[in-house]
């Protein structure tokens, strides 16, 4: 997935109806964030897994170093 990508304008967070953050990463997989709830969703074969269940709830320091990552 590429930022670019229409697709990113119209998911949503499961849990929050709200807009998600795509997460590029040299080490780490793609990913979707909601910075609102902290949680991350995966990728996986460029197909985004927004169920629910799919989302890990992230730290408050890794929350803190994906705002700075998501503010460049």
């Amino acid at each position: 997935m590429n930022p670019d990508d229409p697709l990113l304008r119209i998911l949503a967070c499961p849990l929050d109806k709200g807009p998600l953050h795509l997460l590029l990463e040299d080490d780490a997989p793609e990913a979707l964030y909601n910075p609102r709830l902290h949680r991350r969703y995966p990728i996986v074969d460029g197909i985004p897994q927004l169920l629910p269940t799919s989302g890990e709830q992230v730290s408050e320091d890794e929350h803190e170093r994906l705002l700075k990552r998501l503010a460049r």
